[in-house]
């Protein structure tokens, strides 16, 4: 069952675990968010970068807004488990490198 909130901002289950996004696109309010709020990107540089109405890509930082704490908490438990991810299984590129530096 999709549940179109508005005509810019859609939730469906099954698509990008079910997170707001902008409609008939795999761009979550979150990926919006981040590169407006953290990457410091204008509303129009990303709508232009993925080809979104402005409108789209106003909707999505409305939409962050009414619904900021949510949002919020879901990007710092990605970003919690992609940290413990990276801790917990070893980089064989960094592995590669001290091996070489080692020789030399």
């Amino acid at each position: 069952m999709e549940v179109s909130l508005n005509q810019h901002i859609e939730i469906t289950p099954g698509v990008r675990s079910g997170k707001p996004r902008i409609a008939g696109t795999r761009i979550t309010v979150a990926d919006v968010a981040i590169m407006y709020l953290r990457m410091g990107q204008s509303l129009e540089e990303i709508a232009g970068k993925y080809q979104l109405s402005l409108a789209s890509v106003h909707a999505a930082i409305a939409f962050y807004y009414d619904n900021r704490q949510e949002i919020d908490q879901r990007i710092a438990q990605a970003e919690a488990f992609v940290e413990a991810a990276r801790l917990n299984t070893p980089s064989l590129l960094k592995e590669k490198l001290d091996a070489m530096r080692n020789y030399a």
